[in-house]
């Protein structure tokens, strides 16, 4: 009999000890222990859930114009309280907040109107609940947001795109929004913000407001993102290169009308613009709904690269004109009155006269006049001395002639060489005044952009 005790004895002294659970353990089965995910947590369900919102905006991912959204990592926490995760931090070894599954408790339907996608946001399971019944839920969240971007200022832009935080179903009679900090913290908070990008952060203003829809009134909060882009990188790459390419192109008028180097210069300016424009298409921004100014800055630079070959090439045309076919032409009829006389008109010069009459009419002219057809015969072998007085005289009257028509030569050339250097200095006056045309178009249009980009830049 003591036997059969003793081995009772050691049987029960085998038997393992039952584990005990740790104090966090037993909270937490107390906690969810009959709660129900899908119920409000109020213990007056007339009592609004106040649902507390925090935004931190990280860092600028994507601006796309085309599809007008923007890419964006932001920090956000919703805080609200829960009336049935409440607990004595006594009665659980001083636990005073533990973490949660968001599956197993009541999270409120928040939700961004702009959102279009949530890209690459990491899950994040848990959210922090206290002894109060405070429950904290932290997002981390890359999202793409429908935005009205307006590009037209490009590259010296401010864009200013909205996250707006809504309840889908709740009115605000069973949940409202508030800010978890101020207005001026939010606004004014860029500790986490990647300040080193394209863009720079100005500020974050937010203000709540209610809508009316669907016969109850439903809580918004507006956060409004502003950021301004930095134009040095586009400056830089694309607007100097352009400005020397036109200012090289307004130095090619100083080269000489008639050295016929000007056109295949003008030429080559338009061809580099062409293949520096083709080259930098990328760096423009692609929108579907308006033209940036600066893309609207290039397409005129190249059309007053071509007004500016076009006016060369009128002014060479004009210097190989004969002064028949200029003046036949109305425009150079009236530049030939203002600028073409000097004493006399080249109708009247002796230019004119020259071209109806050659030498060989001079010529035929003075055989005929001066009795050549009069000579004697050199087959006459007898000479009386008035025949030799006769034929003397006229052979002296041919070589006056010869002598008149070299003087006549002479003087054709002298006008031809003042004919062709009067009507280049009537080209080249025409040129200035292209010139001075020119210069004033692309004056006028660059001061106006700059004044626009400042006035934007400034703003």
């Amino acid at each position: 009999m003591a036997y059969i005790w003793l081995l009772l004895l050691s049987s029960v002294a085998c038997v393992p000890e039952k584990h005990k659970r740790s104090p966090l353990n037993q909270l937490t089965r107390t906690l969810l222990r009959g709660y129900d995910s899908g119920v409000r947590p109020v213990q007056n369900w007339t009592s609004p859930t106040v649902v507390y919102i925090d935004l931190i905006l990280q860092s600028i991912l994507n601006v796309d114009g085309k599809t007008q959204s923007l890419t964006t990592c932001i920090w956000y926490r919703q805080i609200w309280t829960d009336e049935f995760l409440v607990w004595d931090p006594e009665e659980f070894d001083g636990i005073t907040e533990i973490s949660l599954l968001s599956d197993a408790i009541w999270v409120p339907d928040v939700i961004v109107s702009e959102f279009v996608d949530e890209g690459k946001s990491p899950p994040i399971p848990y959210v922090y609940v206290n002894s109060s019944g405070l429950v904290k839920n932290y997002r981390p969240i890359q999202a793409v947001l429908a935005c009205k971007l307006e590009l037209y200022a490009f590259p010296f832009d401010k864009q200013n795109c909205t996250l707006t935080f809504r309840s889908w179903l709740h009115s605000v009679q069973e949940l409202d929004l508030a800010l978890w900090r101020s207005a001026e913290a939010i606004a004014s908070e860029q500790t986490e913000f990647m300040n080193d990008g394209e863009w720079e952060l100005l500020s974050i203003p937010s203000h709540y407001w209610q809508l009316q829809q669907a016969g109850g009134e439903y809580a918004h909060i507006q956060f409004n993102v502003l950021i301004r882009r930095r134009p040095l990188l586009y400056v830089v790459g694309l607007l100097i290169p352009s400005i020397f390419l036109m200012l090289v192109d307004v130095m090619s008028f100083y080269l000489p009308i008639n050295s016929g180097t000007r056109v295949t210069f003008k030429t080559s300016t338009l061809l580099g613009y062409t293949v520096f424009r083709v080259n930098l298409m990328d760096e423009l921004p692609a929108t579907a709904v308006t033209t940036p100014l600066i893309g609207v800055f290039f397409a005129a630079c190249m059309a007053l690269l071509m007004l500016s070959l076009a006016k060369s090439i009128l002014a060479i045309k004009l210097l190989h004109h004969g002064e028949t076919e200029v003046r036949q032409m109305s425009v150079s009829a009236q530049l030939l009155d203002r600028y073409g006389s000097l004493g006399q008109s080249f109708a009247e010069s002796i230019f004119t006269t020259a071209s109806t009459r050659t030498l060989d009419d001079l010529a035929l002219q003075a055989s005929g006049s001066f009795g050549f057809d009069r000579l004697p015969p050199r087959e006459s072998p007898v000479l009386s001395l008035e025949d030799l007085w006769e034929g003397l005289s006229s052979r002296l009257d041919w070589i006056l002639q010869d002598l008149l028509c070299l003087r006549l030569a002479l003087a054709e050339g002298e006008s031809e060489d003042v004919a062709q250097g009067k009507w280049l200095v009537l080209c080249s006056k025409v040129d200035r005044v292209l010139f001075r045309v020119y210069l004033f178009i692309l004056v006028l249009y660059t001061s106006t952009l700059v004044l626009l980009w400042l006035s934007w830049g400034l703003a």
